[in-house]
């Protein structure tokens, strides 16, 4: 029977016929590697009876004989396998002599997983002996400089993780990005290589992220390579960097080229692909936020998680979970450390990145008004390129539909699901585009256990499918199916991250309500210097902690501005036919629409209703003009009315929508085009109630023959003014909401503007030749409305002043009058319009902000 000796980072094992060998990341295999281009289970070796023989097990990365990919190769002495990549993957040497055994220590069914070293540099070591687990060693947090004397003292981790801890940390997971290309093409000098989605391309990739026709390797004629993009619409990428729509970038021998969901690296006269199919690992090192003042509210955070897992992460309130996502997910990058997603700083090239990163805040990212499937119809047309057909969006949508088993509630209302089942349509838009990196806020919030384990069972299946996925929450009643746990402490520290079976133990409790009052009770104590002087951390974060996190100095915000999937003019049309949607599956709000105008019309009927709005005749002894009281109550409750239409239309939209702008903020939607939706919807709606209240309040009343712009069509120019007046007041409304933290606060300040509004008329006192009040007055949308129509009216006739020379220049009965009061009343319009944009600034993230 042939004798075979396994050699690999400088320790040997003589392998028995009798049994396999399994190689892989998984700490209880025969063999275990270090490193993520190595799979959890990667290959086996073992005995036929006639020879040795290595079998692949569907590795990601591939096992590699001499260059060449292999799926089962009978082996021998002299053979050198590569486990993840061809040239540079771990390497396992092959021998028939067993003079390289030291002790028969090296059989791999005596080996623990520490002791066989997979890391580089590993030097052999003996383990310590197991001491009994109510004798576990002393750490130092076991004399913490501030006393706690209820805390209980940290158990000894169990048996099985003892040899672990004894190796020096070995079981830490993998942060190493550099994986073995997924395929090769093939270049010839002075050939173009184009790729694209569409099957005429050289390079055909499948992915909806990528356009029909998106980018093209040329060859220059000094021999070097550089990428053009063909005006793709989600952008090409250098070093995560995103190039300009249509322009070229030459490349070096280490740049790296990202179209989609796939990277590119020119090596030699070939083209290696790296297809991003979710197996990724992520990784936080020292992350510290500090806020005004110095404070810090996160506080050297470290943490890695291997690729297709589920990790929870808990903490009492003010503990920076919030914090933390924020900067997880580059929302709120922190001040000092880094964010790895598979060795790649997501700060750096957030641009490229966030198209495989998926967000589910706490509060559901949909229109409840729509139906399942049409919100998530808006969503796809939203993320994907604008090439993208509607058959492809289609398919994209029902596969994910089946995939949360979702496609019996498709034609349903989302408003009519239950929370679990929303919670699924949020995962579901976020899966439209298939992120490898998937995360959650507070997703069981409100739900009962049922659910929650529902949501949390559906969080397991995702990450079993190939994603990793990151959950922030309350709920421990199912946190054994994570992988791990990270849990905060108050004040931004890690108190624990490792398997969930081991936190109470390590803790000292037996449930997380006496963990938790700790935290309450003992808020000064050293939680986090109890950690890292654990065992817990030696196993699971010292080795990630010693790495110092690379110095990267990020680009300027204005060069990480990602390119968006659509054009703005697609993004607008698709916006406005979204919000018509929205608006009428909504009848209360279209019901709302008619009668509230209708109504604030019909009120200035009861006003003297036989009386005109023209000036009356002189009076016969004196000579003045007797003042027309009508004209001025009358138009002061038109005014007044469409101010608070206009308002109130308007005064709850962006705050109802905040988290749902936010998140389609970070996958490249335009704010421009989300702001100028806003206002082409709500405007036309807001002119057509000013047009229905002025055709009320002034066509069954005596006006003037001639307008001073539309000759006989008098009530039409009356009415002009009322509906800019709406239009005006309902950006008013925009910048309210775009203001305020909650919905409730709206409503006290739409009802303070309906009062300023009546105040500043001009209707109640003369502003004329008021010092300081007269000039507040030109801030007010009123005050020009009134204006323009009391220049038609000619006010200073109907109401004149009592001495003659005090007569308001803005109510002169001129066609240049009538034209500056209604232009002064768009600018402003114009102005809120401005300041909107600029506020709707302070809810996206942080680190694509101009």
């Amino acid at each position: 029977m042939p004798e075979l000796v396994l050699e690999t980072n400088g320790r040997t094992w003589t392998l028995d016929p009798s049994r396999s060998y399994r190689l892989g990341r998984d700490p209880q295999g025969d063999v275990v590697f270090d490193d993520a281009r190595v799979s959890w289970r990667h290959a086996t070796v073992s005995f036929n009876g006639r020879s040795w023989v290595i079998e692949d097990h569907g590795s990601t990365n591939g096992t590699f004989v001499r260059g060449q990919r292999i799926q089962q190769l009978e082996i021998g002495p002299g053979t050198a396998v590569h486990l993840g990549n061809a040239t540079d993957g771990p390497l396992v040497n092959l021998s028939g002599s067993a003079s390289a055994v030291a002790t028969p220590q090296n059989q791999p069914q005596q080996q623990p997983y520490a002791a066989q070293g997979a890391g580089p540099g590993w030097a052999p070591q003996t383990p310590a002996p197991q001491a009994p687990a109510q004798q576990a060693p002393q750490a130092d947090w076991e004399q913490p400089r501030q006393a706690a004397p209820h805390i209980p003292q940290q158990q000894g981790p169990g048996d099985q993780y003892a040899q672990k801890a004894a190796g020096g940390g070995a079981g830490a997971p993998p942060v190493h990005g550099d994986r073995s290309p997924t395929t090769f093409h093939q270049f010839s000098l002075g050939r173009v290589m184009r790729i694209g989605r569409a099957l005429d391309n050289d390079l055909v990739v499948s992915d909806l992220q990528v356009s029909r026709h998106h980018a093209e390797f040329h060859a220059t004629p000094d021999g070097r390579m550089e990428i053009r993009d063909l005006g793709s619409h989600n952008g090409t990428y250098v070093n995560g960097q995103p190039i300009a729509k249509g322009g070229s970038q030459l490349l070096g021998p280490a740049d790296v080229v990202g179209v989609g969901h796939s990277t590119f690296r020119i090596v030699g006269d070939r083209l290696e692909e790296f297809v991003d199919t979710g197996e990724v690992s992520f990784s936080a090192r020292h992350l510290t936020v500090t806020v005004d003042g110095g404070k810090q509210i996160l506080k050297d955070v470290s943490f890695g998680v291997p690729e297709k897992s589920l990790i929870a992460v808990i903490g009492p309130s003010g503990s920076g979970k919030s914090t933390l996502l924020k900067a997880l997910t580059g929302y709120r990058p922190a001040d000092q450390g880094e964010v790895l997603y598979d060795n790649r700083n997501l700060y750096k090239q957030f641009a490229e990145l966030r198209q495989r990163i998926g967000l589910v805040p706490q509060d559901d990212i949909l229109h409840k008004e729509l139906t399942v499937k049409k919100a998530l119809k808006y969503a796809a047309k939203l993320r994907f390129p604008a090439d993208t057909t509607a058959a492809e969006r289609e398919a994209r949508i029902d596969e994910v539909l089946r995939e949360l088993k979702l496609d019996i509630h498709k034609e349903k209302k989302v408003t009519s699901l239950s929370g679990g089942q929303r919670k699924r349509v949020s995962v579901a838009l976020e899966l439209l585009t298939k992120p490898s990196l998937i995360f959650l806020d507070e997703p069981t919030s409100g739900l009962d256990p049922g659910m929650d384990r529902d949501v949390m069972q559906l969080l397991r299946g995702l990450a079993d499918d190939g994603r990793t996925v990151l959950v922030v929450t309350h709920s421990v009643a199912e946190l054994a199916l994570c992988d791990k746990l990270l849990v905060m402490a108050p004040g931004g520290a890690v108190a624990y991250f490792g398997p969930p079976e081991e936190a109470l133990n390590f803790f000292g409790y037996d449930t997380w309500a006496d963990v938790f009052s700790a935290f309450e009770n003992y808020r000064d104590y050293d939680w986090a210097g109890r950690w890292k002087g654990s065992q817990h951390y030696q196993m699971y974060a010292a080795d990630l902690d010693a790495v110092a996190p690379q110095s990267v100095q990020v680009p300027p915000m204005q060069a990480m501005q990602p390119p968006k999937p659509q054009n703005w003019m697609s993004q607008f049309v698709t916006l406005v036919r979204r919000y018509v949607s929205v608006i009428a599956s909504d009848r209360g709000f279209l019901a709302l629409m008619v009668i509230l105008p209708a109504v604030l019309g019909a009120v200035s009927l009861l006003i003297d209703a036989d009386r005109g709005l023209l000036p009356n005749s002189p009076n016969p002894r004196t000579g003045r003009i007797i003042p027309n009281g009508t004209a001025t109550t009358v138009l002061l409750i038109l005014a007044v009315g469409a101010c608070f239409a206009g308002a109130a239309n308007s005064v709850r939209e962006l705050i109802k929508e905040r988290v749902i702008y936010e998140r389609e903020r970070a996958t490249g939607l335009s704010r421009s085009a989300y702001l100028m939706s806003k206002v082409f919807v709500l405007g036309v709606i807001t002119v057509l109630q000013g047009l229905l209240v002025g055709v009320i309040g002034f066509a069954s009343r005596e006006i003037p023959e001639e307008g001073l712009i539309l000759g006989g069509a008098t009530l039409v120019e009356l009415s002009l003014p009322i509906m800019a007046l709406g239009f005006t007041s309902m950006m008013f409304g925009l910048i309210i909401s775009s203001l305020v933290k909650t919905a409730e606060k709206t409503m006290p300040l739409l009802v303070m503007f309906a009062i300023t509004q009546v105040v500043f008329t001009g209707c109640l006192f003369i502003l004329h030749g008021s010092i300081g009040v007269n000039q507040f007055s030109f801030l007010m949308p009123s005050r020009w409305a009134v204006a323009a129509a009391g220049a038609t009216l000619d006010f200073n006739k109907i109401s004149p002043p009592e001495t003659a020379g005090d007569t308001d220049p803005l109510w002169d009965h001129t066609l240049g009058t009538w034209l500056m009061d209604m232009s002064a009343l768009i600018a402003l319009g114009v102005i809120c319009g401005f300041f909107v944009a600029r506020f709707l600034r302070r809810h996206e993230p942080e680190v694509m902000r101009k």
